[in-house]
């Protein structure tokens, strides 16, 4: 396994809740190639107390095969029975369906490659569906009216693909989440340019956004730090979060052009000086709140999804107030990828089985929700399409999905 990718395979393993765990693996064939392949990256335990279903198993094999776990063609059928075995999946909170007047429909696609890992949508200015392969070092395209897939490999290997965005040209950047760069892909040519941190220390960028004046601002959660990229002259600038390990997150711009993000190791809020990079946080009330992703409605209010406590939080600027409301699926739910349509809110409730796709109307403190037909596997981000309907990005079942919204008033939120 690549020396830059145990923390990463760790998080695939533990990504259930751990039940129980083991100083050792249990006996069975596959148990020695599980030995070599699994446990040279990482610590006995992180293994034996990971817990899935044989098609997330599935998944998570392919997943790991990719980034370089050493396991050979002829033993992965081997290596997957022994897993499904020994470690099936875990007890997680059952969905919670709360119907309501809104109808819509569920699609949903298996991207080409096995263990993608889709981690992040964008909608492209031709109303294609981007998504990034976190997993098999690809961006993918997906055309809507003809079904058709189209994927580009990245020119650096185990670059690790993670948030992404479209420009006004239709260029998709995106954040090399492994290898520490900002990259540029042209559709029109596959060509990628690629812009690397200027310091060491500026590990793992995660999500970045264009801002009215035209730069790009990211979030580097592992090295606590948000930094800004000029895309005219190349020049990336990064900066300390104040709060030691609070892991910058999520990220939304205001309509006034100022970047916000969520400290998903602190129960914290913080706002960027687009010009100085100056950072001013602000206090979430309930110190185990954790938000992990963040929307915007039309008016510059922020809405967090609370992964911790199982909430969804508004947040407005002007006057400082915060108001939460608990997710229909309970406490541990992990609310996790968010997006406001106008001023209604679309979120993910990540650890419900199966997730569900949430709908919060602030006007009559109402939720509606659905089931995910695959089940999810985790939607880590979603993001809303011009007339309303919403991308996810289903990373655990190796697809994406789209949300038609079909009697509900669908005006987006400003770009």
């Amino acid at each position: 396994m690549k020396p830059h990718l145990p923390v990463l395979v760790t998080a695939l393993l533990c990504s259930s809740i751990p039940a129980w765990s083991q100083d050792q693996l249990p006996d069975g064939k596959g148990r020695e190639t599980v030995q070599t392949a699994c446990v040279g990256c990482h610590a006995i335990t992180t293994v034996t107390s990971a817990g899935h279903s044989r098609d997330e198993w599935t998944t998570v094999l392919h997943m790991m095969v990719n980034v370089g776990a050493p396991v050979p063609q002829d033993q992965f059928s081997t290596v997957l029975d022994y897993l499904a075995r020994n470690l099936p999946e875990k007890p997680e909170p059952r969905a919670v369906v709360i119907p309501g007047s809104v109808v819509v429909s569920i699609n949903e696609w298996q991207v080409p490659t096995p263990g993608s890992r889709p981690h992040d949508p964008a909608v492209a200015p031709d109303g294609s569906a981007w998504y990034t392969g976190q997993m098999a070092n690809v961006l993918g395209r997906f055309d809507p009216q003809t079904n058709h897939f189209k994927e580009y490999h990245l020119k650096t290997p185990v670059s690790g693909p993670h948030g992404l965005v479209a420009d006004k040209d239709g260029n998709i950047w995106f954040t090399a989440n492994f290898k520490s760069y900002i990259g540029k892909l042209d559709p029109k040519t596959g060509e990628v340019s690629e812009y690397p941190m200027p310091d060491p220390k500026a590990r793992d960028p995660h999500t970045l956004l264009f801002a009215p004046n035209g730069n790009i601002y990211f979030t580097l959660q592992s090295a606590n730090m948000v930094g800004r990229l000029n895309p005219k002259t190349g020049d990336v600038k990064v900066v300390d979060s104040p709060t030691p390990k609070s892991r910058p997150y999520g990220m939304v711009v205001t309509s006034k052009g100022i970047p916000f993000f969520v400290e998903f190791g602190a129960n914290k809020i913080a706002s960027i000086d687009p010009d100085t990079l100056a950072i001013h946080e602000y206090l979430l009330p309930h110190e185990d709140s954790r938000p992990r992703r963040v929307a915007i409605t039309p008016d510059d209010v922020l809405w967090y999804s609370d992964y911790s406590r199982g909430y969804l939080g508004r947040f407005d600027p002007k006057t400082g107030k915060i108001t939460e409301w608990a997710s229909p699926g309970g406490t541990n739910s992990q609310p996790y990828g968010i997006t406001a349509v106008g001023d209604i809110l679309w979120y993910s409730e990540s650890n419900t089985r199966p997730n569900t796709v949430v709908r919060f109307d602030p006007k009559t403190e109402k939720f509606q929700t659905w089931i995910i037909p695959s089940g999810g596997g985790v939607v880590r981000n979603m993001v809303h399409t011009p007339d309303g309907n919403v991308w996810l990005a289903c990373s655990g079942v190796n697809g994406i999905a789209f949300i038609r919204v079909k009697n509900s008033e669908k005006t987006s939120s400003p770009d």
